[in-house]
């Protein structure tokens, strides 16, 4: 064969997802698009992170509370010896950004119960939890179902470990799944005042890498299949038992008398800050859109107003989330006894709290507020804060603006 005859074909030159666009349903745009919450940096988060680095997902946000520390060196890919005492989101969303330049990661340093409001649920368009606790589970299932968001949970131990998704509308949801054993182990940790008893447990089971890696890989391939409208996990857990290689998957029962399955009706973005709107300026806001004349201002979550004495009356005005003030903090320090705890859930008109403003109650930013009359409700979220909360990634937060 003469020379000229030979044709030596090159390869084209592969693109960074070449090999994932072969999968004949997979669309990178939208991976693309999609705005993720991953809350938990642990084990379980570094390999979701890890994942979601990998497949292109570029606009996220990652809630940790905690700092590393050198026992987690075993267990987490995106760690080094010298991030020891570095906050752990921190850490992550740097890592992330080594795997995947172009990526934009916001790191919140927070605890998600007491320190992230719903309009961050309501920014995500899937939420990914790696976390070791009940109570924030609790937490993060009832916020992604008012916020009609789907969650997707991962839990390990040992060489064990399940994954659940759960889909807001949906019904059996995590709260349905929980039990007597449950319930009892929830109860523990908040004191009948509603402060907090220490968690003695929390960042302290026992497991491996190699779980984290199957758990968190099966946690964000579920994610992949809900943003593809493929089928996927909803309202059911995949079990992966190690010891024998057993996996299976399980069905959940609904609870009909369940606490979570509230959807709100509809959410409106205000572009002021919380700083510039007081209660009674949200009421008047909600009355005028309603067409009604008295609304009540519904919270997100329940706040500390007053530890009250009932001994000698002393009065200590808090406004912090529930679960912010610790049982031993409970104590009058004039004389010893144990104080009652006043609570707020909104605002119905009281004149001491109608010029206090949204960022005077103990709530976080960026929070979800709802205005209900007898007949109706609207819910507001407080879109003037979103670029604190979520830096750059502010900038599509905003969807539907009151007029």
């Amino acid at each position: 064969m003469p020379p000229e005859a030979i044709r030596v074909h090159a390869p084209a030159q592969d693109d960074r997802y070449s090999r994932l666009r072969l999968i004949p349903w997979w669309d990178q745009e939208k991976i693309r698009a999609t705005r993720v919450v991953v809350i938990g940096a642990g084990a379980l988060g570094n390999e979701i992170l890890k994942n979601l680095a990998l497949l292109g997902f570029l606009q996220v946000v990652v809630v940790d509370l905690d700092h590393i520390e050198t026992s987690n060196l075993s267990r987490a890919v995106l760690f080094r010896a010298s991030d020891v005492g570095r906050s752990k989101a921190e850490v992550v969303a740097d890592a992330y950004r080594d795997i995947l330049p172009e990526a934009t990661v916001q790191p919140l340093t927070a605890n998600v119960m007491q320190d992230c409001g719903l309009g961050l649920f309501a920014w995500a368009d899937v939420i990914l939890a790696g976390l070791d606790n009940r109570e924030a589970r609790l937490w993060i299932n009832r916020s992604a179902w008012k916020t009609n968001r789907p969650w997707i949970d991962g839990a390990i131990e040992g060489i064990n470990g399940v994954v659940r998704a759960f889909v807001a509308g949906q019904a059996p949801c995590y709260e349905c799944t929980l039990g007597e054993t449950d319930w009892a182990i929830l109860s523990r940790r908040m004191s009948c005042n509603l402060l907090l008893h220490e968690a003695q447990t929390e960042g302290r089971v026992p497991t491996t890498p190699t779980i984290s890696s199957i758990i968190a890989g099966v946690q964000v391939q579920e994610a992949v299949k809900l943003l593809h409208d493929l089928p996927a996990l909803v309202s059911k857990g995949y079990v992966f038992e190690g010891l024998h290689h057993t996996s299976y998957t399980v069905e959940y029962t609904e609870n009909p008398e369940c606490m979570s399955h509230y959807v709100l009706d509809r959410i409106l973005d205000i572009d002021q800050p919380s700083s510039a709107l007081t209660l009674q300026d949200l009421a008047r806001r909600a009355s005028s859109y309603l067409g009604v004349e008295d609304v009540a201002i519904e919270f997100s979550r329940d706040v500390i107003h007053k530890l009250v004495c009932p001994k000698c009356g002393r009065e200590e005005i808090c406004f912090v989330a529930v679960g912010a003030i610790r049982y031993d903090q409970g104590p009058c320090p004039d004389d010893g006894q144990m104080r009652v705890v006043q609570t707020l859930s909104g605002y119905r008109g009281e004149a001491e709290l109608a010029d206090r403003t949204l960022d005077q109650l103990g709530l976080p930013l960026f929070d979800i507020f709802t205005a209900r009359s007898m007949e109706t409700e609207i819910s507001y979220r407080i879109a003037g804060d979103a670029t604190k909360v979520l830096g750059v990634l502010a900038s599509p937060a905003i969807k539907e603006v009151e007029a």
